[in-house]
């Protein structure tokens, strides 16, 4: 797990190291490591806007020959289809996972009943909105997967989600992610993104004790 979290802070050190050592397959990393933030339920806290703001600041930086738009296009196709398999493995196995023997080591229960009382009060919005929630995005295709939703009604929620999330964090990225200030301040920045990310499922939490806290007690 301190890997995981220095990996995180420290995002922009290691994709340099990667590009150095991978060179133009460092597109086809990080397009796995979006795709498996979703994709697999099992891995909610893979990086991900972290990720996206410092892929592509290094590709505003002509010393990695890395194209940004290559970056957008497969960031957006691993958003799109890792909720699209999500979505299809909930459809298949339903709340089975998690009883799973071996799903159910991974699978944060407590997260996932979050997600179904985002989805609750918001409705099919959330499904784009999620995408800005770490974490939550995961599980949210999850909780329309094993609800009556149709992956027709899904897709498009899905669509603009993932449209404004590589938008917004490549755009930041590529335009402000090289300045002196930036780059001198980059973990706090991150540190930033990820607190700012999470406000809304604080929000969220916080509204759903209160509730509980006034709701009147039944004889």
């Amino acid at each position: 797990m301190g890997t995981l979290i220095d990996f995180i802070l420290h995002v922009d050190e290691h994709l340099v190291t990667i590009v150095h050592t991978f060179g133009s397959s460092t597109y086809l990393i990080l397009f796995a490591v979006i795709f498996i933030e979703t994709g697999a339920i099992i891995l909610p806290f893979l990086p991900g806007d972290s990720l996206l703001f410092a892929a592509a600041a290094l590709s505003a930086n002509s010393i990695y020959h890395l194209n940004i738009w290559v970056f957008a296009g497969l960031f957006l196709a691993a958003c799109v289809l890792g909720d699209s398999v999500n979505f299809h493995i909930s459809q298949r196995l339903g709340k089975a996972a998690t009883k799973n023997r071996f799903l159910s080591k991974y699978i944060n229960e407590e997260k996932l009943h979050e997600a179904e009382g985002l989805f609750d009060r918001m409705g099919d919005s959330v499904i784009t909105l999620a995408r800005f929630m770490p974490i939550i995005r995961t599980f949210i295709p999850f909780v329309a997967g094993s609800s009556t939703m149709t992956y027709k009604r899904f897709l498009p929620y899905n669509l603009v989600g993932a449209v404004s999330w590589v938008a917004l964090c490549c755009g930041a990225g590529y335009w402000f992610g090289n300045y002196p200030f930036v780059k001198a301040h980059f973990s706090a920045i991150v540190l930033g993104i990820i607190i700012v990310s999470l406000i809304p499922i604080l929000v969220t939490a916080i509204k759903g004790r209160t509730k509980k806290v006034a709701a009147p007690e039944k004889d």
